[in-house]
């Protein structure tokens, strides 16, 4: 006898779905998996006969066929425990076909025959195509996110295989409460004090979605300013917040009960790998911290420490919105669209930017200065150098202004984006510049004698009228960019040298 579940399988941060057919005949007992699995498949057939027995159910002592198809696309994980012990059910007519008619499996079994927690439930949830999903009670919550299934969370298989039979009830999906959109515990900008012009990067950043590099020493604020940008950033919209959630599942974070509807912030550490960045693996192809940070923040704290290599693969992503991942057995493609926030120290030591301060060679300045190449900072719209702020300003001085009142000004900003056809400003094609960011002929003349000093590049141009846009639209300025706006760009982009003098000498 032969049955078919409907079930699915993670590629990347996304669901394929996969029909596990199992074929119970006559002949030397037996159980075989084909259809491309991975390891975790294969070991299956151990798992579904613990879980079997453990559950009261008896093992068919005949020869048992499971053929995962689609046969060309490989499948990975223990989600498929659960579909393949229902098929086998079904095709030992131990339970009725009619039974499972028009529902979707999901889940992992343990040896006593409970179901466990699986990663990737929303995008697993999302390919299938049936009226009822069931999934590990630990999951409902994510798998109701979709909204397009009946939800069926149950602990164990027991419990499963009373519901189908129609001897007992299926349990009610219990839904966490739902957090709210905005937390009271997220940092707030009034907490800084002074750093001028660096709250005023970071309003720019936020209101264009432009990257930007703090420099400056030890105690500067830099990663203060850089944890206060997520929230300052408007609230995800319906497809931006299911795409995050989908990545954030995937990779197996822990969800609220509701859709990622904040902008993610990730801050990995400088040891961490080019894997744990970009993402990988050798088995589970995993998103990495880029992609978890997908229509959030990115922020690079000691940027100087972290690998060049790991540096160097952000180029790629920062241009195109995604990473590809290219292994031996497969290449993936996850979402990485992310506001890079940099902070670094002038030198080693962190001294540089003070005179005859610092205590770094010269070869180790100029072995700190290479970490970063040319084409990586000319990736920042924003590079800014920060002080220690003044004393008089934290001791005493008034409050920053607050986040809320910044938030309102960068939503207006990316308002007036949007009416041009895009997300932020710092998404404008370079053919469209002259329509949207027109200049004033003394801006033109400006930015003309930074070209021929060689001090801005042809990329550079293009990001400097972006982030003049970006200035004139908070300012509520003309649709003409003015020599003032291309000025105050200008000063946001100072050379690598001039941030960190040190690293000149």
């Amino acid at each position: 006898m032969i049955a078919a579940i409907p079930s699915a399988t993670l590629f990347g941060v996304e669901g394929r779905p996969v029909a596990v057919e199992v074929h119970v005949s006559n002949g030397l007992p037996g159980f075989t998996v084909v259809g491309l699995p991975d390891a975790a498949c294969r070991e299956s057939r151990d798992r579904v006969r613990a879980a079997l027995l453990s559950s009261g159910l008896p093992w068919p002592l005949r020869r048992v066929t499971v053929n995962l198809a689609p046969s060309g696309v490989r499948k990975g994980g223990a989600g498929l425990d659960l579909p393949i012990a229902i098929g086998l059910l079904v095709a030992s007519g131990q339970l009725p076909a009619e039974a499972v008619e028009n529902c979707g499996f999901l889940g992992e079994l343990g040896l006593d025959g409970s179901l466990r927690r699986i990663p990737g439930v929303v995008a697993l949830v999302d390919a299938m195509c049936v009226g009822a999903v069931v999934v590990p009670a630990a999951c409902a919550d994510e798998a109701a996110l979709v909204g397009r299934h009946v939800v069926r969370g149950i602990s164990s298989l027991s419990q499963l295989v009373d519901a189908l039979r129609g001897v007992g009830p299926w349990p009610s999906v219990s839904v966490r409460p739902r957090v709210a959109a905005t937390g009271s515990q997220e940092p707030d900008l009034r907490d800084v004090r002074g750093q001028r012009l660096g709250r005023r990067a970071l309003e720019v950043a936020a209101a264009g979605g432009h990257h930007v590099l703090f420099i400056g020493p030890p105690g500067s604020g830099k990663t203060m300013l850089a944890s206060r940008l997520a929230p300052i950033l408007p609230p995800l919209g319906s497809a931006e917040a299911l795409e995050t959630t989908r990545v954030h599942s995937t990779a197996g974070l822990a969800l609220s009960g509701d859709l990622v509807r904040r902008s993610p912030f990730r801050a990995p550490h400088h040891g961490a790998s080019d894997v744990s960045v970009i993402g990988g693996g050798t088995s589970w192809m995993r998103p990495g911290e880029i992609s978890l940070a997908h229509n959030g923040v990115l922020f690079l704290d000691e940027m100087g420490e972290f690998a060049g290599t790991v540096l160097e693969a952000l180029r790629q992503p920062l241009e195109e919105g995604v990473v590809r991942v290219c292994r031996a057995r497969a290449s993936v493609t996850f979402p990485a669209r992310f506001l890079l926030v940099g902070a670094m120290n002038p030198c080693p030591c962190g001294e540089g930017s003070m005179p005859g301060a610092c205590r770094c060679s010269e070869a180790a300045r100029a072995r700190y200065a290479r970490r970063l190449s040319g084409p990586v900072l000319d990736r920042f719209d924003l590079r800014v150098a920060l002080s220690r702020p003044d004393v008089g300003e934290l001791l005493g001085g008034p409050a920053g202004e607050s986040s809320a009142a910044v938030a309102d000004r960068v939503a207006q900003a990316r308002e007036l984006a949007g009416a041009r056809g895009v997300r932020a400003n710092a998404g404008i094609p370079a053919n469209r510049l002259d329509e949207v960011a027109p200049l004033s002929s003394e801006a033109e003349a400006l930015l003309e004698r930074r070209l021929r000093s060689g001090a801005l590049s042809a990329r550079g141009l293009h990001r400097v009228r972006r982030v003049a846009r970006t200035l004139a639209d908070l300012d509520g300025a003309p649709p003409v960019i003015g020599a003032g706006q291309v000025a105050a760009a200008l000063e946001l982009r100072v050379a690598f040298t001039a941030l960190a003098p040190s690293l000149a000498s």
